[in-house]
């Protein structure tokens, strides 16, 4: 990860199109987004099986959109948080319900209850170029 490029690259995890935030605000904020449309029975995640993932490793922040009701999808939010540098921003979308059934899962990330707007977003943003200069 010593090698980052000027622009902070974000990492968006989520299940299918359908499931994709407003990655075209923060690509117009310059910000090159990757997208992984998460794990599938036919693909795990990489990250859990110890193979490293190359979008991961890229990344400088993640929003996180999967299904915390399942257990896989969970790991992984564990998973980013072990091998994640302590400043990279993660930010998890859950339900209301799911951000208090799985609150000591999520206490080291920031969650949204509900879809982010501009200012979620902008906000976000600004706190990766932050980690970024301190790193």
């Amino acid at each position: 990860m010593d090698d980052w490029p000027e622009s902070a690259v974000l990492l968006d995890v989520s299940l299918g199109d359908a499931g994709e935030f407003d990655r075209a605000t923060l690509e117009r904020m310059g910000h090159p987004v990757l997208v992984c449309h998460g794990p599938s029975a036919e693909a795990p995640c990489r990250l859990l099986g110890g193979d490293g993932c190359p979008k991961f490793e890229q990344a400088h922040g993640i929003v996180f959109k999967l299904d915390l009701g399942r257990d896989q999808h969970r790991q992984i939010v564990r998973r980013y948080r072990q091998l994640a540098r302590p400043d990279v921003p993660i930010r998890v979308l859950a339900t209301p319900a799911d951000a208090e059934r799985y609150a000591e899962l999520l206490q080291d990330v920031e969650v949204w209850t509900h879809e982010p707007n501009v200012a979620d977003l902008d906000g976000f943003a600004a706190e990766v170029e932050a980690a970024d200069r301190l790193w």
